[in-house]
């Protein structure tokens, strides 16, 4: 386990959309710079001066790119100090190397922040490296040493911390646009597509009968205007929720009592019945327009794939613990189905999210039957 950690860490690559160079960058350069002459101005302690005026700028001048070249700049930043503080060793000069050069600290996180995981380990061992020459050079004591260490080792956490968390957002974020993509699938394959087949049905019956029975083919005329003007409302409703600010009000979903409006007169085929029976009061919201968008998706279906369907009946029924719903139709049992498309994962995706059960298969003697279980007070996960 610890091994498959390393492996994942060293391939880990490069976030992406790093930040390119800020104005704010070169301030930083700018300030950092003026501190270094007038530190070598005003301290006697100083190193001497081109030793300094080398550390000083390999550390600051790279600093813009550190996020988009990271290793880079650790490779010169650190790699200048190193060889800076092994000639302080070598020729054991004893002075001081100029504040700015804690900015290396801004490279060591920018190393764990925008770094791949070859870079971060790669520049790590140079960083240790340096750690352990500049102890020396300055003859540092055992607190100092394990302080020089700490900070560096939490600016690399910190670095390390920031990239994960906010990995993790994005993450999220895109789980989140999913969801919300998927949801609107659903609906408008639930709403959209319902009134659609029920105008291409009522369009091809008008034309079957238009010749020898005119009244009926404007029967049915009638009934695409009806199906196409709710198209037209659901659409707008929905694109008004896409396009409207967050405090817009949504429109209510409809509930179980919807449902009734399902059913036909007898004059269209299959001819749909619905019966509800048992106790709605206290059922969440979201349960209702499931089982309103089920029971619909399942109606759209049997018009659709049922061969010589007469009849769907729907039957919603509500006790203590949930609600039932069942769908039966009397198409062909031989006539064969749609493979399971869109529709039946929409529903079981439904279903499944306020933590219910759901199947749709061939009826025990004849036709299609669709049955869910839903909690009253189911609430989507």
């Amino acid at each position: 386990m610890a091994t498959n950690a390393l492996r994942s860490l060293w391939a880990e690559p490069r976030p992406a959309n790093a930040p390119d160079r800020r104005p704010r960058d070169w301030a930083l350069v700018a300030v950092l710079i003026c501190g270094s002459v007038l530190e070598a101005v005003l301290r006697d302690d100083m190193a001497p001066l081109p030793l300094l005026l080398i550390a000083a700028l390999a550390v600051v001048v790279p600093l813009p790119w550190r996020r988009t070249h990271p290793l880079m700049v650790t490779v010169v930043a650190f790699g200048t100090v190193t060889v800076a503080d092994i000639v302080r060793v070598l020729s054991e000069w004893r002075g001081v190397l100029p504040s700015s050069v804690s900015a290396t600290l801004v490279i060591t996180y920018a190393l764990f922040r925008w770094g791949s995981g070859r870079e971060a380990a790669s520049g790590l061992g140079l960083i240790l490296l340096w750690l352990a020459i500049t102890c020396l050079a300055e003859s540092s004591s055992v607190v100092e040493t394990i302080a020089g260490y700490a900070f560096f080792l939490f600016a690399a956490t910190l670095g390390a911390a920031i990239r994960y968390r906010t990995k993790v957002r994005v993450r999220d974020l895109d789980q989140a646009r999913t969801r919300e993509r998927e949801l609107l699938a659903r609906e408008l394959h639930d709403t959209v597509a319902h009134h659609v087949s029920g105008i291409a049905i009522q369009a091809q019956a008008g034309r079957a009968v238009a010749a020898s029975h005119p009244e009926r083919a404007i029967e049915a005329l009638a009934v695409i205007e009806d199906a196409a003007t709710r198209t037209l409302t659901e659409l707008r409703a929905i694109v008004g929720v896409l396009r409207a600010s967050q405090d817009t009000g949504f429109a209510p979903q409809p509930g179980v009592a919807e449902v009734e409006r399902l059913a036909t007169d007898g004059r269209t085929r299959p001819c749909v019945d619905v019966t509800l029976s048992g106790e709605f009061d206290g059922l969440s919201p979201a349960v209702g327009a499931a089982v309103y968008r089920l029971a619909q998706e399942s109606i759209t279906n049997a018009r659709r794939h049922a061969r010589h369907a007469t009849q769907v009946t729907v039957a919603v029924t509500g006790d203590a613990d949930g609600v039932r719903l069942t769908i039966d139709d009397d198409g062909s049992a031989t006539g064969g189905r749609a493979p399971a498309g869109y529709g039946l994962v929409g529903m079981r995706e439904r279903v499944s999210l306020l933590g219910g059960t759901f199947h749709a298969g061939p009826a025990a003697e004849r036709g299609w039957r669709v049955e869910a279980v839903l909690p009253r007070t189911g609430t989507p996960r």
